[in-house]
């Protein structure tokens, strides 16, 4: 179970949108991360570098946890809102629910789950379709 001030700290870290730091920080290195019901990727050097992949992609991010975290033992649930406005300017707007499982002071496993059309980047403001 983690303490409250760390399960603080990683949303924070989160929130400066430190996602890549945050796994390093926050995951054990056996760690699993799942997308809705697609295959877990497995491993914290993998879960890192797939991160860098997506902030690379990314012109800017806002991270914003939405509360009550939702804490029961080892598990853990955080309702989440990202924006993302991509490098050509379009824009994805995502909320989706992190399932979590820790032990002690890592996360050993999570699952999104979220309404896989809301991936589908927007046009950017003020173009037409």
């Amino acid at each position: 179970m983690p303490n409250p001030d760390t399960l603080e700290r990683f949303i924070a870290l989160v929130e400066q949108n430190a996602h890549d730091q945050a796994i390093e920080d926050f995951y054990a290195a056996h760690a699993t991360m799942q997308e809705n019901q697609a295959p877990p990727r497995v491993g914290r050097d993998q879960l890192v570098a797939g991160e860098r992949q997506v902030m690379a992609r990314a012109a800017s991010i806002k991270s914003r946890c939405v509360r009550p975290v939702l804490v029961h033992g080892d598990h853990v649930v955080i309702r989440w809102r990202f924006r993302f406005v991509w490098r050509d300017e379009s824009v994805t707007e995502m909320e989706e629910l992190a399932w979590q499982r820790w032990e002690g002071e890592r996360i050993v496993s999570e699952q999104f789950f979220y309404d896989p059309a809301q991936r589908t980047p927007q046009p950017p403001a003020g173009v037409a379709i």
